[in-house]
């Protein structure tokens, strides 16, 4: 096991671990590498800053493809709060300050005074929208230093809110028990609206210098014979696949300890 000791989520994106290392897999099966992720996620808290995204605010995403998640490392990077499938009315949610959404799914949502809409996978038609896609190439690929609290909470689901230490110290447990290891295919089975996936699917394989691979664009999961690992696999389509995991740890998501606030 080589887990990186860090305090919080930020410390991952360190300058030095820019490496050509595979880190990322998308549904369509392709490969991003750290020195991308790093740089891209970077970019996106760049970004989002224009949105008025910084600590204490709320940033809604929808989607779980690597934009989903770079709109999430880069609102952890302001010292935001994301929530993944957001509910569709948060008019009343006085911290939410963004949507970053796929285009055709933007106005499904209702925000509240003054949250900007931050639209991916096309070009924005309203000009009161931004394109998230083109920030991300046009945007300064660097990061000021940060001094963020381990308190400061990064993430919330329908089960409570997460500080960075919470979220890191679940990851350590899942790359303690999974015995993963730098290079590991890391396969994700459930949603990232669970705190729980990001902790054992996206945070946990950044600890180890391995990859995260994202749900399948088909029919079908990566097979397991494609992974050294499983995190989560509770609905009906994945069920088989994880019965039939053979050596492959599966992760379940109950056994992640990862306990709101």
């Amino acid at each position: 096991m080589t887990a990186r000791t860090v305090g919080t989520i930020d410390e991952l994106f360190a300058r030095e671990r820019r490496e050509d290392r595979p880190a990322l897999v998308d549904g369509t099966g392709r490969g991003y590498d750290a020195h991308w992720l790093y740089t891209t996620a970077w970019k996106a808290g760049n970004f989002l800053r224009h949105s008025g995204v910084r600590r204490g605010v709320t940033v809604g995403v929808v989607g779980e493809g690597p934009l989903a998640l770079l709109a999430f490392f880069g609102t952890t990077l302001l010292e935001g709060t994301t929530r993944f499938d957001p509910p569709p009315d948060m008019t009343d949610d006085e911290r939410f300050r963004a949507l970053v959404a796929p285009i055709d799914r933007l106005d499904s949502y209702e925000l509240p005074p003054g949250a900007q809409r931050v639209g991916y996978g096309g070009k924005p038609e309203a000009p009161d929208v931004h394109h998230f896609d083109a920030g991300l190439w046009s945007e300064n690929p660097s990061f000021p230093p940060l001094d963020v609290d381990p308190d400061t909470i990064a993430l919330e689901d329908d089960r409570g809110r997460y500080g960075h230490a919470d979220l890191l110290e679940a990851a350590l447990a899942v790359v303690d028990d999974a015995a993963l290891e730098r290079g590991d295919r890391v396969a994700i089975r459930s949603p990232l609206s669970d705190a729980r996936t990001i902790a054992g699917g996206v945070i946990a394989p950044l600890l180890a210098d391995a990859v995260t691979v994202l749900p399948s664009d088909g029919d079908e999961p990566t097979p397991t014979e494609e992974v050294d690992a499983v995190v989560g696999g509770s609905d009906e389509r994945d069920a088989e696949t994880v019965d039939d995991a053979g050596d492959t740890p599966v992760v379940d998501l109950e056994s992640i300890p990862l306990d709101p606030r």
